[in-house]
């Protein structure tokens, strides 16, 4: 159990965890605007295009099994609001619409955003790490791995002149 704690832990300090909470927080956060946008921005002159529609209004009336209050009658329905303060079942396709345009310009921006995040990978060239400076040596005599500044093998204690071991 405590393998399986300690996996979780190592889990979570890498990153991965809290690079997808921050992932989902911003894009509720981009969702909202995005829903703000349409709703608030595009659709207004695209309805007044239509005749003045509002596309949050727009709706199919299918009728209510329950009855309706006194003096109230289906013709007096026109609104989303209204059909659902009466209990009238709908078909909300005005909704649908701003959710399916909701839904291409995140798409859209997440494309542009992927786009641009290839294009800058491709920019930046890659790096090769140089080889490291070697730190120990090969003894002639005994062929042990000697630090590279001795003069002296630690193995064999031979005496080492200068450029008589190899380097590895």
């Amino acid at each position: 159990m405590r393998k399986i704690i300690q996996e979780f832990k190592e889990f979570a300090i890498k990153g991965n965890v809290i690079d997808l909470a921050v992932g989902v927080i911003i894009g509720g956060a981009f969702g909202k605007i995005v829903t703000s946008l349409v709703n608030d921005i595009i659709m207004p002159p695209i309805g007044r295009m239509l005749g003045g529609a509002d596309f949050k209004d727009l709706f199919i009336n299918l009728g209510s099994d329950k009855p309706l209050p006194e003096g109230v009658t289906m013709h007096d329905i026109h609104t989303l609001t209204d059909a659902t303060k009466y209990g009238v079942a709908v078909i909300a396709y005005g909704q649908f619409i701003n959710v399916l345009l909701d839904f291409f310009i995140v798409a859209v921006c997440i494309f542009l955003l992927v786009k641009g995040i290839n294009i800058l990978r491709r920019m930046k060239p890659e790096e090769v790490a140089a080889p490291a400076e070697p730190t120990e040596k090969e003894c002639p005599y005994c062929l042990s791995q000697i630090p590279i500044k001795a003069t002296r093998c630690k193995h064999c204690t031979s005496v080492l002149e200068e450029g008589t071991a190899t380097s590895s």
